[in-house]
């Protein structure tokens, strides 16, 4: 090692850097290990039997629980959750207030709606009468959703994000503080939403670019110590010579 000579400035970039890069493949694998428990979670709970209106309410965790609805939609305050994608193609989530039998209101998204042209609203229907559903609580990880634009005038309004107890308050009415989002269904249009917007296995491609970045630089290190070590080691006998 005595021809390992780096020099302080490489050698202080590298311990600023080399512990970050690490660190950060660390992370995205500590992520993609809470994703495969989130998704394990998830599916458990969606495949379970649906509980009532009173014990999600009571549900201390309601996330992912499936829940059995009977009531009927609100057509006259409809939202419309804009900018969702899906294939590549713009278009709207349709999002409609429910009372249940008990009179609970819920928030319950229907699904998603194409939206070609922003010029003509998106075109839906509301179900009449009494309805027997299945949704299941989707509740967003990290900030709550906020609602947007509540105080436009007319109905359905466009919001960018959504938050229910905002919207119960707006209306004057009692609702649970959650999304519940339809199962496939006559009622629903397409609701094929994923658990999460970025599976393990883009963690898991992230932690090892990170940890190929890291690897890079310390061999760039090593190389670039070894070359200055033989350098500096040839420098006596080229003077005497």
């Amino acid at each position: 090692m005595s021809a390992f000579r780096p020099g302080l400035a490489p050698t202080l970039v590298v311990l600023a850097l080399l512990p970050v890069l690490l660190g950060l493949g660390f992370w995205q694998l500590s992520r993609a290990e809470e994703k495969r428990q989130l998704l394990t979670a998830a599916e458990a709970r969606r495949i379970a039997l649906p509980v009532t209106v009173e014990q999600l309410a009571a549900s201390p965790d309601p996330a992912y629980l499936r829940v059995r609805l009977h009531g009927h939609f609100d057509a006259d305050h409809s939202l419309l959750l804009d900018s969702r994608i899906r294939d590549g193609k713009a278009g709207v989530e349709l999002l409609q207030p429910f009372q249940a039998g008990n009179g609970q209101w819920l928030l319950v998204n229907r699904g998603w709606l194409p939206w070609p042209d922003r010029r003509v609203a998106p075109e839906f229907s509301t179900p009449d009468g009494l309805q027997a559903l299945i949704a299941w609580a989707y509740v967003p990880p990290g900030a709550a959703f906020e609602l947007k634009h509540l105080e436009a005038a007319g109905w359905p309004r466009l919001v960018n994000q959504v938050d229910a107890a905002a919207l119960w308050q707006h209306l004057g009415r009692s609702g649970l503080p959650l999304e519940l989002r339809l199962e496939q269904g006559p009622a629903a249009y397409r609701s094929d939403w994923p658990v999460v917007a970025m599976g393990a296995d883009k963690h898991i491609g992230y932690a090892v670019q990170w940890f190929a970045l890291a690897a890079a630089l310390l061999g760039l290190f090593i190389y670039y110590g070894l070359r200055k070590g033989r350098e500096n080691n040839n420098e006596p006998s080229t003077r005497h010579a």
